[in-house]
């Protein structure tokens, strides 16, 4: 017992020498002195930028300057090693991780090659304009009544860059123009949209203060769209009016009221309906929608007490689901206007515009015909307002129940007016009691605004 103790003891103690023996071996070649930052980075001649904190490194290279197989120039620390290698050809289209390492430690860095853009600023009329290089635009807000028409821009590029349209050459900015900037075979295109306030041919207006202020969802949902779809398009507040905003350039203005039954105050002041009446006798045309279109009464368009009869509608916690019929409206006899043109009807002359399943909040500003206002029919409607009315209710072939859709077309200088009032006309499901939020109909409601809108502007 006493012997196999000891060779116990014995392969113990050589155990242990063996591993301070491998300890010491290993602290002598453990080197956590060595230096692993880079002194340079150049790419194509150019020194890029480090940041030893944060191991970022920012390489601006000028336009034309191909990223596919590019070989950097690296200072490296005395025996340190890089990964991707000195000498190796690297793409630097993405960000590029370089790991640099000496001894038992290591040190990463992220490479960003960067393209100076070959645009440096652009003028016109000494105002400078807003270049947005990641999304490739130039943005120029002009003083109101600029003619957008015969505008010469000042381009500054790099050096060797050429633009076409050139440099210093008049163009017609009412529109959205590219320019496109070459250097060698490298090309890329910038849009400049121009804007002079009160110059734009499309307009949305409203109460809040700025477009993005607007709170009522129906309305947000129109000027979304509204502003996708003319995106040169402005915002104007009742407020701006009031103020003196100059109108006199505009050619459409919409007015999308959702709100509430009765007009705001502010858009029945004095200086808003004139500043208004002055805008449509100068040639501007009008769309109102909704509870808006109580505003021909105010504005003139038609005979004091010649305005919608019948203004209704439910809001919030009121309002119902049609569990069984959409929606929709008749233009018998009207199918070739241009408001029309494009609709999906489910019979001639007869298009839905809010399906069922979708919550109603019905906000309907229309002409009740045959028992209200002494109308009777069609006919003397029209006779007794100066409109045309141009659709009803989809059981309505003949026009003398409803009136839902008119114009007062322009006479002379005056601007034209169409109105659509129709409760159908709904741009915001709310997702009330289940309800559905899917109007399948919306592309109707979307093509009936912009035919309306591009015929007005046309008229």
């Amino acid at each position: 017992m006493i012997n196999y103790l000891n060779r116990i003891k014995f392969l113990l103690a050589i155990f242990l020498l063996g591993g301070a023996a491998c300890k010491k071996e290993g602290n002598k070649d453990f080197n956590l002195h060595a230096e692993v930052q880079l002194t340079s980075f150049k790419l194509h001649n150019v020194a890029g930028e480090i940041n030893q904190q944060t191991g970022e490194i920012v390489v601006n290279l000028p336009f034309g300057t191909h990223l596919e197989a590019l070989i950097p120039e690296i200072g490296l620390p005395l025996d340190a090693l890089s990964k991707p290698a000195p000498g190796e050809a690297v793409n630097f289209t993405g960000t590029i991780s370089y790991r640099i390492t000496n001894g038992n430690i290591y040190k990463g860095y992220t490479v960003t090659a960067k393209i100076i853009p070959p645009l440096i600023a652009f003028r016109i009329n000494d105002e400078e304009a807003t270049i947005d290089h990641a999304n490739r635009t130039v943005s120029l807000v002009l003083p109101d009544g600029t003619d957008l028409r015969t505008l010469t821009p000042e381009i500054e590029l790099l050096e060797g860059v050429s633009t076409s349209p050139a440099n210093n050459e008049a163009q017609d900015f009412s529109q959205s123009l590219d320019y496109t900037f070459a250097l060698g075979e490298e090309t890329v295109t910038y849009q400049v949209h121009i804007i002079s306030n009160s110059i734009s041919a499309y307009a949305f207006l409203g109460l809040a203060a700025s477009r993005e202020a607007i709170g009522n969802p129906d309305e947000k949902a129109a000027a979304d769209w509204f502003f996708a779809a003319y995106p040169d398009a402005e915002y104007i507040s009742f407020q701006s009016i009031a103020s003196g905003r100059n109108l006199s350039n505009y050619q459409v203005i919409w007015w999308h009221f959702d709100a509430a039954q009765e007009l705001p105050a502010i858009a029945l002041t004095n200086e808003v309906i004139n500043t208004l009446k002055t805008y449509r006798s100068e040639g501007g045309s009008l769309l109102l929608s909704a509870f808006a279109v109580q505003y021909v009464e105010a504005l003139g368009v038609v005979p004091d007490g010649r305005g919608p009869n019948n203004v209704f509608g439910d809001f919030l916690p009121n309002g119902f689901i049609e569990e069984n019929s959409d929606w929709g409206i008749s233009f018998k006899g009207r199918e070739d206007h241009p408001i029309f043109q494009g609709l999906d009807t489910f019979e001639e002359g007869k298009a839905y515009l809010l399906a069922s399943g979708t919550f109603r909040l019905n906000h309907t500003a229309w002409w009740f015909l045959p028992e209200w206002g002494g109308y009777g029919d069609a006919a003397t409607w029209r006779s007794e307002t100066g409109g045309i009315n141009l659709a009803s209710e989809a059981w309505d072939d003949h026009f003398d129940g409803r009136v839902g859709i008119a114009e007062w077309p322009d006479s002379g200088s005056q601007g034209n007016v169409v109105i659509i009032a129709f409760g159908a006309y709904d741009w915001y499901s709310e997702p009330q009691n289940g309800a559905s939020t899917d109007n399948r109909y919306m592309n109707n409601i979307r093509q009936l605004t912009k035919n309306t809108i591009d015929y007005l502007k046309s008229n």
